[in-house]
């Protein structure tokens, strides 16, 4: 009788997460994050060969600063969903390098001050299939559309040497969330693919908190990590997120 019962719970279980999404009316979710933001690594050598490798948070200093960043999401009745992401973030650094750097073509002698800018900006297209969705457990994969708007700059007193990097890149989209309690959800969401010339992942893990059925936050941790490995550029970096979040459905 154990047994027979044990099966009867796990088929119950079984049943509740792969019901069919319901029909629902289309929606639109603003959701915003801010919070804070540092680097674990950040490398970079500019050309690769040619260029000095240094780091921008062991050879400079880099501090937590502040972020921000906005999705705007359209759900259709059913099972699709389409997003807008702005995500934008600068990270100063600065310090002396015990070494000369060759930078972008400009030479920078060892042991002069210096100030470095990272700059990180992502546009983003989204669309996402939800493969279940019911009271309990939601599901989704979908492919993303970016934009990445990326910069690092280095300056002297006497000189200022800069690279530009702006491509597309796309990306496996994918969303789990499971609801443990009746107003909280885990989730977990993100972008990510990896290429020989380089890789991405965009990923959040969180709690969130619904107040009502139209305005709901979020507490969680996200990484940013990847970077490009061709002939013009070298840099990977690993940044951290602490954030809070705010979701209204409209």
């Amino acid at each position: 009788m154990v047994l027979i019962r044990a099966i009867v719970r796990a088929a119950s279980l079984a049943a509740l997460l792969l019901m069919p999404c319901r029909e629902t009316r289309a929606q639109t979710q603003l959701d915003l994050e801010t919070g804070i933001i540092f680097a674990s690594y950040n490398d970079a050598e500019i050309p690769r060969g040619t260029g000095t490798r240094f780091s921008l948070t062991d050879d400079l200093g880099s501090d937590h600063e502040p972020f921000f960043r906005g999705r705007i999401s359209y759900r259709l009745a059913g099972r699709h969903t389409v997003s807008l992401l702005i995500a934008q973030l600068s990270l100063p650094a600065s310090g002396q390098l015990g070494k000369p750097l060759m930078f972008a073509g400009a030479s920078f002698p060892a042991g002069k001050p210096l100030k470095a800018e990272y700059r990180f900006d992502s546009y983003r297209l989204t669309y996402r299939y939800a493969l279940r969705r019911n009271e309990r457990f939601e599901a989704g994969i979908g492919v993303t559309a970016k934009i990445r708007d990326a910069e690092i700059t280095i300056e002297s007193a006497d000189e200022v040497a800069s690279k530009k990097n702006t491509g597309f890149v796309p990306l496996l989209n994918f969303m789990v969330r499971w609801r443990f309690e009746p107003r909280f959800w885990c989730i977990v969401e993100g972008d990510a693919l990896g290429a020989p010339q380089g890789r991405a992942e965009d990923v959040l893990l969180a709690v969130q908190y619904w107040a009502s059925e139209d305005l709901g936050f979020k507490l969680g941790y996200r990484v940013l990590e990847g970077g490009v490995n061709v002939e013009e550029t070298y840099n990977f970096a690993w940044l951290n997120y602490v954030v809070l979040g705010l979701y209204a459905n409209f």
